[in-house]
């Protein structure tokens, strides 16, 4: 290690030891108890003698919750005015001004209103954390970015509002809050989770035992394979073992791109390394060329990636399989990530010449090839 190496590692020791503690409440599915948890934990904290504040906190309108509100300091949220009505909203220079040693914070894929400091909640957590104060957060399995094309197979329906995989990455404690599928039904008809005009939708949407049972199994495994990550993290590697990296090549598509960056960013989780994402810009796709709605859904696909923890390489060229092998030489690619390919009837032979092309040259490699339907 140089010397500036070192330094800049001592920097980071430094940075991380002033670092607020951050612990992260998963749940399956909206009224498992995640908030009721956090506001439990928040009591015990108080009582022994530790400065803890509700920074802001959605009782859902739930009576068990909303008792345990009371006793508890509460930072006043910030009132704006937004679309003709007042909203309100968590107040982030409040909590940094107060300082206390930890604050509750609720709704973790929240998105601010317009004209906040950060677009999303969990921004407003990372600046908290960097502050050195602790957070005690939630968020449900759905709004993990990493799982949300299964999560849409699941239940049918897109959620909107996500956070990053890596958000999960930096919790130094996450903590599964779990139900069995009757327990959470009994709990729903008993209008514990919400009011009664809704319950029906509920039940023949989010809240199938079907969906419920899946939801459960996606949220065990994420909580088990941060611990396994934790345990890897702390246990020396074995030598001679192959170091993963993965590539997910993409187009300027709409949605399969989506798909593939989203699979290497859970590989690259799992195997506890890191993922790339090429995009081969060909002639026909030059800026003079490319469509508008084109340049807009590859603007959404980096700022994806860049969210996942991937990095983003953009060449120009007329062969795209020649740029993903040249990208696997350089950056040591063990696993190559596509979409589905498409062949036309015009182009059928010179498309099937350069993917068989790819395919031998991966295989001289010995780089594994995913392709994604």
């Amino acid at each position: 290690m140089d010397r500036e190496q070192s330094v800049q590692h001592f920097l980071d020791l430094l940075k991380k030891s002033r670092r607020g503690n951050f612990k992260i409440y998963i749940g399956m599915i909206a009224g498992v108890g995640k908030t009721y948890r956090m506001l439990q934990e928040a009591h015990e904290l108080l009582r022994s003698g530790i400065d803890v504040q509700v920074g802001y906190v959605e009782t859902h309108g739930r009576t068990e919750t909303e008792a345990l509100v009371e006793g508890l300091p509460l930072i006043p949220r910030r009132r704006s005015f937004y679309k003709g009505k007042e909203v309100e909203e968590m107040d982030l220079q409040a909590i940094l001004n107060i300082h206390p040693e930890v604050v509750i914070v609720d709704e973790l894929a929240h998105t601010n209103i317009d004209g906040s400091k950060n677009e999303k909640r969990w921004q407003d957590v990372t600046d908290i954390l960097e502050a050195g104060i602790s957070v005690i957060t939630a968020v449900n399995i759905q709004h993990l970015e990493g799982l949300n094309e299964d999560v849409q197979d699941i239940t049918g329906i897109e959620i909107k509002e996500r956070i990053p995989d890596s958000v999960l990455e930096q919790a130094d404690e996450v903590v599964n809050i779990d139900l069995t599928a009757d327990e959470l039904v009994k709990r729903l008809k008993a209008g514990k989770i919400y009011k009664p005009e809704k319950i029906p939708t509920a039940l023949n949407n989010f809240f199938k035992s079907e969906n419920i049972l899946q939801l459960r199994e996606l949220a065990l495994k994420e909580v088990a394979l941060r611990v396994e990550k934790k345990v890897e993290s702390a246990v020396p590697v074995n030598t001679g073992v192959r170091h993963e990296k993965f590539l997910a090549c993409i187009s300027s598509n709409e949605k399969t791109p989506r798909k593939v960056i989203r699979k290497a960013a859970r590989l690259a989780t799992r195997y506890n390394t890191k993922f790339f994402v090429l995009y081969v810009q060909t002639p026909r796709e030059s800026i003079e060329r490319i469509p508008l709605a084109n340049q807009r859904y590859l603007s959404n696909h980096f700022k994806l990636a860049a969210e996942l923890g991937g990095e983003v390489m953009q060449v120009q060229s007329k062969s795209i399989p020649d740029s993903i092998i040249e990208v696997c030489h350089e950056k040591q690619i063990t696993t190559v990530c596509i979409g589905k390919p498409v062949f036309t009837l015009t182009s059928v032979l010179r498309a099937c010449f350069q993917y068989r092309k790819l395919l031998n040259s991966l295989s001289q490699m010995n780089i594994d090839l995913i392709i994604l339907a």
